[in-house]
């Protein structure tokens, strides 16, 4: 199901959110996160501080967050699903859309990841956004079940589940070096999630 075509705005917005993330990147990479201010990192997109912070909240974020534009398409793509659509489908799909993307040029990604996974603070300040999806998206989900967020358990268990397979194909995927496209690893995970995490069978070395 697909979106509203991207205006020019949202491109050039767009372009400047990945030039800020491919500076913050390479800085940390290069000299370690304490060692980098916001205002170098928006030197090295050629923009201002101040644009730095129209489009991340921290530094952190610029390296290891969730894009806010990614957060609100993945609630736009859920509310989109079918109605008659189960709960664990729709998040399903919705959840293999927005991964797709980044199985035409996955590169930016894997080096995000990378930088992050070498930092302990980074690597908690990457949970922490995943935690705050968990909550948007359940939110979303309980609106579309016409429920209380705040009692649907049900909605909070089946997001956190979907969620916690997304990260986990995630990580597979950094290990690998993206040699399996990220949906068709994450399809795996959530396979695997689908069928009640039934135990696999064991293939001898």
């Amino acid at each position: 199901m697909e979106l509203a075509a991207e205006s020019l705005r949202a491109r050039k917005k767009r372009a400047t959110r990945d030039a800020l993330r491919r500076s913050a990147v390479g800085l940390v990479a290069s000299r370690g996160l304490a060692a980098v201010s916001v205002e170098d990192i928006a030197a090295g997109a050629d923009v201002s501080a101040r644009t730095f912070f129209n489009y991340f909240p921290t530094k952190e974020d610029a390296v290891s967050g969730w894009d806010p534009a990614s957060v609100a398409e993945m609630i736009d793509r859920l509310r989109q699903r079918p109605a008659s659509e189960a709960a664990p489908a729709a998040l399903r799909a919705m959840l293999l859309e927005v991964m797709s993307r980044y199985d035409s040029d996955h590169r930016d990604l894997l080096e995000r990841m990378r930088v992050t996974r070498s930092d302990p603070h980074l690597v908690a300040h990457h949970v922490s956004r995943w935690a705050e999806a968990e909550r948007q998206l359940v939110a979303a989900l309980a609106e579309r079940r016409g429920t209380d967020a705040a009692h649907d358990h049900y909605a909070s268990l089946v997001v956190a589940a979907t969620l916690a397979a997304g990260r986990v194909a995630l990580m597979s995927w950094c290990d690998t070096e993206g040699k399996v496209p990220l949906a068709q690893e994450l399809a795996a995970h959530l396979d695997v999630l689908g069928a009640g995490l039934a135990e696999p069978e064991r293939t001898m070395p």
